[in-house]
């Protein structure tokens, strides 16, 4: 990558060819229910979840929570 976060790019949805923003969007996981900003159409309401966070802190939050 050339060191720019997917929040300093300008997302666009591919079904809406709207803008994703920044917004709270609520996450569920096994049984918990976590509230996390993360770039959604302000269309469709469609999330983007970037490489790195999947694989990255999601993954870890993931294996947390699979050991408990």
């Amino acid at each position: 990558m050339n060191g720019q976060s997917d929040k300093d790019i300008t997302w666009v949805c591919h079904k809406c060819n709207q803008n994703l923003a920044l917004k709270k969007v609520k996450v569920r996981y096994l049984e918990g229910n976590f509230e996390v900003e993360l770039m959604k159409c302000t269309k469709c309401n469609m999330v983007y979840i970037g490489e790195d966070l999947a694989l990255g802190k999601m993954l870890e939050v993931e294996k947390g929570l699979e050991d408990k």
